[in-house]
């Protein structure tokens, strides 16, 4: 992807202001101490969940699906947590495009990463698999200061957001590819290089199988059994955390999956599926709830979202 078609002068009207305030805003975040990031991040996903109850309500869903267990305190609790770690994040995508190496360097803490080296040693490449975590940003960031990463994009919508952060993974990542330039990860890992997959988006029934997630059945990404069974690269499962207290962050690579891909997609895409969540139960208020997990459903069953307000009111018209 690139961001060569992007002329500034053409997004000077009124209504683009604010995205521009927003990005201003953000580049003197990213020069705060991290202690007052972090607060200000908190005080930003209040305000988020103040002004878009349809997230929340999206948020309030999901968590009522997945961690049914929890009281219905406990269940608001995480909601609050997760809007603060949402908050945070833009603090922490602030930091990743334009913080500078030797300050992330010291607040990472890296766990597991000989599963890496020896993938890299043994010149197989090796598919990382993770989750949309609210720390995905800096996450790749910082793996990629001393390991070269390649990661997927999805165009946004805003076309000023949407080059500034292509632009910024662009500088902080080795490779961007476009969710359709499957061919070209593929080779990609076949050159002995890191490629990032998160395999827990519902992009549709395309590609996807209905597989249980957190106990709902889900439209399920393939994408991990597909490109390990092509590269033959080992699939290293790993989480990003942010720490209490300003501690930082820290990164987990497990061992590669084992017998991976197996013997149908449909048990690779249940294990993929299981490994997430056991990942996302470490820290739930830090996986990206106010995504509709469950927005395909298998034929009968009831949709689980409302639409979004600006598709009701057009479909008034």
């Amino acid at each position: 992807m690139s961001t060569e078609d992007f002329s500034w002068q053409d997004y000077l009207a009124p209504k683009y202001w604010p995205s521009w305030l927003g990005l201003g805003s953000m580049r003197v975040l990213a020069i705060l101490p991290y202690r007052t990031q972090l607060f200000i991040g908190r005080q930003l996903g209040n305000l988020f969940a103040r002004l878009s109850p349809y997230r929340r309500e999206i948020v309030q869903t999901n968590i009522q699906l997945c961690f049914p267990e929890l009281t219905a305190d406990e269940q608001q609790k995480l909601i609050r947590d997760h809007f603060h770690s949402i908050g945070i994040s833009i603090a922490e995508t602030a930091l990743a495009w334009w913080g500078k190496d030797e300050r992330l360097k010291k607040m990472l803490t890296v766990k597991g990463y000989e599963h890496v080296e020896k993938a890299l040693q043994e010149r197989t490449g090796a598919i990382l698999l993770g989750a949309h975590y609210t720390t995905t940003e800096i996450a790749g960031r910082m793996i990629n200061i001393d390991h070269k990463l390649a990661v997927s994009y999805q165009k946004m919508r805003n076309p000023i957001f949407n080059h500034m952060t292509l632009k910024g993974r662009e500088k902080c990542m080795d490779r961007v590819f476009g969710r359709d330039e499957i061919r070209a990860t593929f080779r990609y890992v076949k050159q002995n290089h890191l490629m990032w997959i998160a395999v827990d988006q519902d992009a549709g029934i395309e590609n996807s199988l209905f597989i249980p997630f957190f106990g709902t059945q889900a439209a399920s990404q393939t994408v991990a059994s597909r490109m390990a069974k092509v590269t033959k690269a080992p699939v290293i499962p790993y989480i990003s955390r942010r720490l209490d207290n300003a501690r930082g962050y820290v990164i987990e690579f497990l061992p590669p999956l084992e017998n991976f891909p197996g013997d149908s997609l449909e048990e690779d895409t249940l294990r993929t599926n299981q490994i997430l969540e056991k990942f996302i139960r470490q820290a739930p208020e830090q996986y990206l709830w106010v995504h509709r997990r469950f927005k395909t459903r298998p034929k009968g069953e009831p949709k689980l979202y409302r639409k979004k307000p600006r598709r009701a009111r057009r479909n008034k018209k």
